[in-house]
């Protein structure tokens, strides 16, 4: 879950990161009250969108006093930067800045490691100095039992060779935000700028934060954090009753169970609709291990509750859940849904006790279910079925 800038700073300001005060707005009267409750002067005006470039889209304004941030505020609400539209601003205090550097810690996939990464030439987008100078990048890798200590962050100071002044400044700094990526289950923490200030003062100006969904049950509160405006509305649906879905802009609704066999069944339907006009998946749902009824109901009424779907492509491979499980899932989750159920369904079982599982599906006959019996045949008859629509 990537997390608003104002949302970034509340977290840094929660363990210690030094941060500069700052109020969100979502109409011009409340940015002129921010601006005032911020003491009048100069304040920045910055969109909150979960995208980078605000500044080059006109997100970003200075604004001296609490009516020019009003005015400010008014011509960056509802503004489009890049797909998502601005609907709150951070009014932010100004500061004079004297030098910018950037610093981040994030999860390493491809190598499997935490990596810290670090520069003296902040403010500009990171992927274009990786690009033009990644001799100015330093990358430094973190051991994730110590993290970053006191060792550890003057490891990263030099190698991002930091001027002398500021060097223990930016080693605390470091620290705090391994406290953020550490205690918030954070797989990113960056600050572009981190700034130092005409006063010798060392500030994170910017933040950016990508929480780790998957360890949310350890954090209550960062349900608060989520984004309910820009939810998709089906995969909110999924999400509460427990499925892993992800929409897509295709017509073949998918379930599966497993990640793996889902990815597969997304690939063969997209190969199989090229020769019909295009047809595409319409979602990753994997039910996973269990195909109850209800769980089989639930996947069923979010994929079909999705207009743009035409058809359904059931595949399962039955292993801990036998395929006469998920037929039997099948043939109640059809009568739990009764009318709501409007559209074929392509299954495809193997695997444990599948003769017995297209056994109950053949008796049960219902009108909209058709059992195909490899998993190129299924997508195609899935790709057949939307496309006649």
């Amino acid at each position: 879950m990537d997390l608003f800038e104002y949302q970034a700073r509340d977290l840094f300001a929660e363990h210690g990161v030094p941060v500069l005060d700052a109020v969100v707005a979502e109409t011009p009267d409340a940015a002129r009250a921010g601006a005032e409750q911020l003491g009048g002067g100069t304040v920045v005006v910055k969109a909150q969108v979960k995208v980078g470039g605000r500044g080059k889209a006109g997100g970003v304004k200075l604004a001296h006093g609490p009516d020019e941030a009003a005015t400010q505020a008014e011509a960056i609400l509802g503004m489009d930067i890049k797909g998502h539209t601005v609907h709150r601003v951070m009014i932010a205090q100004g500061a004079k800045i004297a030098e910018e550097y950037y610093v981040s810690l994030l999860l390493d996939r491809s190598n499997r490691r935490y990596l810290a990464m670090a520069s003296r030439e902040g403010g500009m987008e990171i992927e274009q100095l990786a690009v033009e100078r990644p001799e100015a990048l330093a990358r430094v890798e973190v051991d994730p039992i110590v993290g970053v200590d006191a060792a550890k962050a003057a490891e990263v100071v030099e190698a991002g060779r930091f001027p002398a002044e500021v060097r223990d400044q930016v080693a605390a700094v470091l620290q705090q935000l391994w406290e953020v990526y550490r205690d918030e289950d954070a797989t990113l923490v960056e600050v572009n700028p981190l700034v130092k200030t005409e006063d010798g003062r060392v500030i994170a100006l910017d933040g950016k934060v990508s929480l780790d969904e998957n360890a949310g049950f350890r954090h209550e509160a960062h349900a608060a954090l989520e984004d309910a405006e820009a939810a998709d509305p089906l995969e909110a649906a999924a999400k509460a009753k427990g499925l892993n879905y992800v929409k897509l802009d295709g017509e073949v609704g998918i379930i599966g169970n497993g990640a793996g066999l889902v990815m597969s069944t997304l690939d063969v339907v997209a190969y199989a609709g090229e020769d019909l006009g295009g047809v595409k998946p319409a979602n990753f749902l994997d039910i996973g291990g269990g195909a109850s009824a209800e769980v089989m109901a639930n996947g069923l009424e979010i994929i079909l509750g999705d207009p743009q779907v035409r058809s359904v492509f059931v595949n399962v491979f039955g292993g801990i859940t036998a395929c006469d499980e998920v037929a039997n899932g099948i043939v109640q989750a059809l009568q739990i849904l009764g009318d709501e159920a409007s559209k074929p369904l392509v299954v495809r079982l193997d695997g444990n006790n599948v003769e017995e599982g297209r056994r109950i599906l053949a008796e049960a006959a219902h009108p909209l279910v058709t059992v195909e019996p490899t998993m190129d045949g299924a997508a195609r008859k899935a790709a057949e079925l939307a496309a006649a629509k």
